[in-house]
């Protein structure tokens, strides 16, 4: 895949996106938290059809008609498409399952790999590469997990699941190079027509969200689709604009806040094997940043008028 020619200001948006992406992630299980006792399969059905509705709506405004199907004129994004959409909803329904399970702090563990398995994907299929401070960090952050996974005692499957299908998602989003909303509304579309039915059907047989008669719980399930469309788009644009490494690497801020709200907010059970590992991770992110920070500093990014240039010149 030809390999985009970044300006030095898209790389900073990237980053601010990425952190803004994680940010969020990490406060959320608040709020997956407040929609019980909602069934979590039905939270996820509804998420995914109002995040389609929402983004429908942004997409007509910001792009028109011509600039929503533009999309699906590259080959093979029809099938790219469905399969994120898949690989996603599989992610969202079983991390809302775990949050109400009182499992967050294994949601935590299985967002500490996924970073791990995005870096391996960036270096395998992307031929990307890390710098010495990104290798650091990165078998810092293999030892943390690693510590972890020690005092879990078992291979925490459900976790395991959580890391890969978000990689896997993360690596489709960096090889359509799709724009952030157009490619979230595609994503879920053609997911509604399954979705709804099924919803329909639960709220008619009395099983359904409306049966549990809370009107909070009701207005706070509505909002599920802006919570998902704000982070994931994020997370697209700094997935267009960075590489992968530096991607997996920042995301581990929101699984290190929901350690800490699994912790002392929701009080789940956490060993000194666990702080040992999150002390060792948290090492590995403190020399990524800093080493991140001299080596954004020694390079010499094309301005905007010499990306333009060499665009014209390709033309």
């Amino acid at each position: 895949m030809k390999q985009m020619t970044r300006s030095k200001r898209d790389v900073e948006i990237g980053m601010i996106c990425a952190v803004l992406c994680a940010l969020i992630w990490g406060v959320l299980p608040i709020y997956w938290k407040s929609l019980y006792p909602i069934d979590p399969l039905l939270i996820m059905f509804y998420r995914l059809v109002l995040a389609c509705i929402l983004v429908f709506i942004v997409d007509l405004f910001v792009y028109k008609w011509k600039g929503i199907i533009e999309p699906l004129k590259k080959k093979g994004a029809i099938p790219m498409f469905l399969l994120a959409g898949l690989v996603i909803s599989t992610n969202w329904g079983l991390y809302i399952y775990m949050v109400n399970a009182g499992w967050i702090i294994q949601t935590s563990i299985g967002y500490y790999i996924e970073p791990l398995v995005v870096c391996v994907f960036g270096v395998v299929f992307f031929r990307e590469k890390m710098e010495r401070h990104q290798k650091i960090a990165f078998l810092l952050a293999c030892a943390g997990v690693g510590v972890m996974l020690f005092s879990f005692g078992q291979i925490p499957i459900a976790a395991l699941t959580l890391a890969v299908t978000f990689a896997v998602y993360a690596s489709i989003k960096k090889r359509l190079q799709a724009p952030a909303l157009l490619a979230l509304f595609y994503e879920t579309v053609f997911l509604v027509p399954v979705v709804v039915p099924l919803i329909v059907y639960k709220e008619i047989t009395g099983v359904g969200v409306f049966s549990i008669g809370d009107p909070s719980k009701i207005g706070l399930l509505l909002l599920s689709g802006l919570f998902t469309a704000i982070p994931l788009s994020l997370f697209a644009m700094a997935a267009n604009r960075i590489s992968l490494v530096a991607l997996g690497i920042t995301e581990y801020l929101s699984p290190s806040m929901a350690l800490v709200l699994g912790i002392f907010l929701y009080k789940e059970p956490f060993d000194i094997f666990q702080f040992i590992g999150f002390v060792i991770i948290w090492i590995g992110l403190a020399i990524f940043t800093a080493g991140g920070i001299r080596y954004a500093r020694s390079l010499t990014y094309p301005t905007q008028m010499e990306i333009d240039g060499k665009e014209e010149g390709n033309g």
